[in-house]
C-alpha cells in the first residue's frame, strides 16, 4: 500500500504520459462503497474521470473485462481511455454527474423507470465471464451472513437464542432455495438508482464489475426495492406488473406466473436487504465510512414488510421489529 504523496507521484506520472505533458486539473469527485476513489481531471477543454483503485485492495481485472462484455451486449458502460493495472489507475470518459437518484422526484420518474426496466433483458444477455464468480447456494449464504457478523455480532453483540438460531437456519435455507430456483441469467448486481447515470445520449450502468449469472427477478429488486429511495406504492406495484412482463416477453422466466415472479421477487429481496443492512454496518466498523447508517432502518423495513406476508417468515418480522430495530435505534441514537 502507498501512502498519499507517492500516490499522487503515481497518478501524476499516468496523466502526464496520457497528455503527453500538457497541464491539466484534478479535482476529487467522490469516494464510494469501495476501496475505489474517483477524480475529474480537466485538460484541453475537456474533462475525464480517473479511477483510482489501488490494486493491493482491489482486482481491477472483472472492471475491465465485463466492460467489454457490457459493451458487446448493447449497453453502455463507461469508456476505458487509458490504464495502468500495475498501478489501479484507470482514465475513463467524463459522463457528468446526473444519476437516476437525482431524477426521482421528477414529473417523468415512472417513465424513467420504465425505460431503465427495458435495459434489464439486455443485461441478461451479457456473456458469462471467468470473473463472475458462481452465486451458488454457498456464497448466497455468506451473503446473508454478513447481516449476521456485522450487523448482529460485531455491531449490536447480539447472539441468537437456541429457538432462534433454528428458526434463522431455516430462513437462510428457505433464501438459498429460492434463488437457486429461479432461472439465471447475468445479473449486475447493484442495479439502483446510484449506479444509473444518464448524459444526453441516455442511460450508462456504472459499477457493473461484481456482475454475476444469478435469480433474474435480483436486479429488479435492486431497482423497485431500492435502499436508497422508496417508491409510492402504487407506483411500485405498475412497475413490478411492468417488470414481469418485460422479463417474460425477453423469455426470462420459464412460464412463471405471476404470483410465482411476485414470490421469487419478494424473497430475493428479502436475502438482499439482509445482506445490504450487514454492508453498510460493514462499512462503518472496517473502513470508517458512516454515510450509510441511515439507510439500514429503511432497509430492514422491507424485510419486516415481506416477512409479515409469509407465515414460515413471521418471526422474523416480529423480531426485528420487536427485538433488532430497538437496538438499531440505541445504536443510531448515540452516534449522534
Amino acid at each position: 500500500m502507498t501512502n498519499n504523496k507517492e500516490r499522487k507521484t503515481d497518478i501524476d506520472r499516468f496523466l502526464t504520459q496520457f497528455f503527453n505533458g500538457r497541464p491539466y486539473q484534478v479535482d476529487v469527485v467522490t469516494g464510494d462503497a469501495s476501496f475505489r476513489r474517483y477524480l475529474r481531471v480537466y485538460q484541453g477543454g475537456t474533462s475525464y474521470i480517473l479511477m483510482d483503485s489501488d490494486p493491493s485492495k482491489v482486482n481491477n481485472d472483472p472492471f475491465v473485462e465485463l466492460n467489454a462484455c457490457f459493451s458487446q451486449a448493447g449497453l453502455r458502460v463507461p469508456e476505458i481511455l487509458a490504464t495502468d493495472m500495475a498501478y489501479g489507475l484507470l482514465l475513463l470518459n467524463d459522463l457528468g454527474s446526473e444519476h437516476l437518484a437525482d431524477l426521482l422526484q421528477s414529473p417523468h420518474r415512472l417513465a424513467h423507470y420504465q425505460s431503465i426496466l427495458a435495459l434489464i433483458p439486455s443485461i441478461a444477455t451479457v456473456k458469462n465471464s471467468p470473473h463472475m464468480k458462481p452465486y451458488d447456494g454457498v456464497f448466497i449464504q455468506q451473503e446473508i451472513e454478513i447481516f449476521e457478523q456485522w450487523l448482529l455480532g460485531s455491531w449490536l453483540g447480539y447472539e441468537f437464542d437456541n429457538d432462534k438460531k433454528g428458526l434463522w437456519q431455516l430462513c437462510k435455507r428457505r433464501l438459498v432455495e429460492n434463488i437457486q430456483s429461479q432461472p439465471h441469467c447475468t445479473m449486475h448486481r447493484d442495479f439502483h438508482s446510484r449506479n444509473i447515470m444518464r448524459d444526453e445520449c441516455g442511460w450508462v450502468l456504472i459499477d457493473y464489475q461484481d456482475a454475476v449469472q444469478g435469480p433474474v427477478t435480483y436486479d429488479v429488486v435492486s431497482l423497485l426495492r431500492d435502499c436508497y429511495f422508496r417508491l409510492p406504492g402504487d407506483e411500485f406495484s405498475l412497475l413490478q406488473n411492468e417488470s414481469y412482463h418485460v422479463l417474460t416477453r425477453a423469455d426470462l422466466l420459464n412460464g412463471m406466473s405471476y404470483s410465482e415472479y411476485q414470490q421469487c421477487f419478494d424473497l430475493t429481496g428479502l436475502q438482499r436487504h439482509l445482506k445490504a443492512a450487514g454492508i453498510f454496518v460493514r462499512l462503518l466498523l472496517r473502513d470508517n465510512k458512516a454515510g450509510y447508517l441511515n439507510n439500514i432502518i429503511p432497509t430492514l423495513n422491507y424485510v419486516i414488510e415481506v416477512a409479515e406476508r409469509y407465515d414460515e417468515l413471521q418471526w422474523l418480522a416480529t423480531w426485528l421489529v420487536n427485538e433488532i430495530m430497538p437496538l438499531i435505534d440505541n445504536k443510531l441514537n448515540s452516534l449522534k
